[in-house]
């Protein structure tokens, strides 16, 4: 009997401000992040950002965005760039690379091992095909 009574005016009116809602709760969450991640704000600073966004919501976050949201773009930005970092030196160590030579290094150090005399043509040829494969 309750269905009956609501028309689709009143579910998209009910959706909408549920989306709103949600879209506010996730809107904070990123505002309080992005205060205890920022590390040119001092302790102090944070504590009173905190106290201004929950004593006065929709002023705080506003004001927070204006007056900070260049630096949520920049702290985002620096975020990305360092879990890259981590994520290319993880895939280096787990790959056995390290940042050493190349193949092209290593076999450029053969080839001037070669010239000097140190090693002859046979010991290049084998050690030339370990490094390729």
């Amino acid at each position: 009997m309750l269905a009956a009574e609501w028309t689709v005016l009143q579910v998209f009116w009910s959706v909408l401000w549920i989306t709103i809602f949600v879209l506010w709760i996730f809107l904070v969450i990123r505002v309080f992040v992005d205060i205890f991640r920022s590390r040119d704000l001092s302790g102090w600073a944070k504590a009173l950002w905190t106290v201004f966004v929950i004593v006065f919501p929709y002023l705080g976050v506003f004001v927070y965005l204006v007056a900070r949201g260049h630096k949520m773009a920049e702290n985002d930005l620096a975020a990305a760039q360092a879990n890259e970092a981590a994520m290319r030196a993880y895939i280096r160590d787990a790959a056995g690379t390290k940042g050493g030579p190349g193949t092209a290094e290593e076999l450029e150090r053969l080839a001037s091992l070669r010239d000097r005399g140190v090693i002859d043509d046979a010991e290049f040829a084998r050690l030339k095909s370990q490094i390729v494969g």
